[in-house]
């Protein structure tokens, strides 16, 4: 069998011997890394194009460092020989060598981006690859949405595991920072609801149901619901970030490294703040909203404080009070869950964590529109 062994980039840290035309074999010795990796592909990429080639072994013996660009560069020459059918192996791999090649992720290297012609696919394929796209990310919903409820129960058994200066914190950044946006866009809320219905009850001389209508509204519906968008918006996306930084960081794994659960450690404390601060930002913003209908009641109707407020008490009902609490509960669990779902799944540099920073205020959204969808039908029959 014709021999073309080859030799050379001594002078860059690394050795490179290719043999054999057909069952080729390839030595790399030295030092391989970012610094002579384009060296190395230059004179290893036509090895893989050549038509004759059956096999290839490559001979890692003589490495005596590797980093992670000269590993993943290893695991892609594996997998592009794998896509070609051709039959691959490492050979005299070091123990060292391989426990760096470890700590890649094979499965996002294989996955690899998506090629032009699955980019270009025909309708039915793009509703196909769009479905299983979405049960997968449903699966890993579901998957991390059990984690997090084990840990919170565990937690709720085991207080004392709790960081409560993390809670504290979180309260702070989710509720206290978050009141005074809340309370204008509450105060707004409730001044145009009431002006715009004004102008069509008092053609029926009805203007006294508007302080109803302002109430009803808000505390059964807009109250949990205006609350929420601004939470997923402001904390969701924020946890999103927070979380997604840390896994670009590594300093999720450092945690698991010095035997902390990541879970229990970072989500945790931020779903229970949010499940104490979400109810009560729902209260103030009801509470802004009917001032801002009072506000036109006394002074666009020629209502008196005390009218308005028997009004307000009149309408609403103890139902309606729990109903709302209720759903700012089942809100605050959802935005927070998904918040830090989306951070844990980051994979990636910058561009990753602004990718799932979008994706989890988008997923909150869905998620608040959906479940309070299911609330109206079923609390329209549900009543005590």
């Amino acid at each position: 069998m014709k021999s073309s062994a080859r030799k050379g980039g001594e002078d860059r840290g690394v050795s490179i011997v290719i043999g054999e035309e057909r069952e080729a074999r390839l030595s790399l010795s030295g030092r391989l890394s970012l610094d002579n990796l384009e060296y190395v592909m230059e004179r290893v990429d036509p090895l893989l194009g050549r038509p004759q080639l059956v096999s290839l072994a490559v001979d890692l013996e003589g490495l005596v460092r590797i980093d992670s660009a000269a590993a993943l560069f290893l695991l892609r020459m594996q997998e592009e020989a794998r896509r070609r059918s051709l039959p691959f192996e490492f050979v005299n791999i070091s123990p060292r060598v391989m426990g760096i090649i470890d700590l890649l992720d094979k499965s996002a290297i294989r996955l690899g981006p998506p090629s032009p012609r699955e980019k270009s696919g025909g309708f039915f394929e793009d509703v196909g690859r769009t479905s299983v796209m979405f049960l997968d990310d449903f699966n890993q919903c579901m998957t991390f949405g059990g984690i997090l409820l084990s840990e919170a129960l565990y937690c709720a058994l085991h207080p004392a595991s709790i960081r409560w200066n993390d809670v504290v914190l979180s309260v702070k950044k989710i509720g206290v920072d978050g009141l005074s946006i809340l309370a204008l866009i509450s105060f707004l809320m409730g001044l145009i609801m009431a002006f715009m219905s004004s102008l069509q009850l008092k053609q029926f001389g009805a203007n006294m149901y508007v302080a109803s209508l302002v109430a009803i509204a808000m505390v059964r519906e807009l109250g949990p619901i205006i609350t929420a968008i601004l939470v997923a918006g402001r904390s969701g996306s924020a946890i999103a970030a927070e979380i997604g930084t840390m896994k670009v960081n590594e300093e999720v794994d450092a945690l698991v490294t010095m035997g902390f659960n990541p879970v229990r450690f970072l989500a945790v404390p931020k779903l229970l703040a949010a499940i104490v601060v979400v109810p009560l930002l729902t209260f103030f913003s009801d509470l802004f909203a009917i001032g801002g209908g009072m506000a036109v009641g006394i002074l666009g109707l020629g209502l008196t404080f005390h009218t308005y407020a028997d009004l307000t008490s009149w309408a609403l009902t103890v139902h309606d009070i729990v109903t709302g609490v209720l759903k700012s509960m089942v809100f605050a669990v959802l935005i927070t869950g998904i918040g830090c779902q989306r951070g844990f799944s980051v994979q990636g540099g910058a561009e990753a964590v602004g990718n799932a920073t979008t994706s989890a205020v988008v997923a909150g959204l869905f998620l608040i529109i959906v479940t309070d969808s299911v609330f109206a039908l079923v609390l329209n029959y549900v009543r005590w």
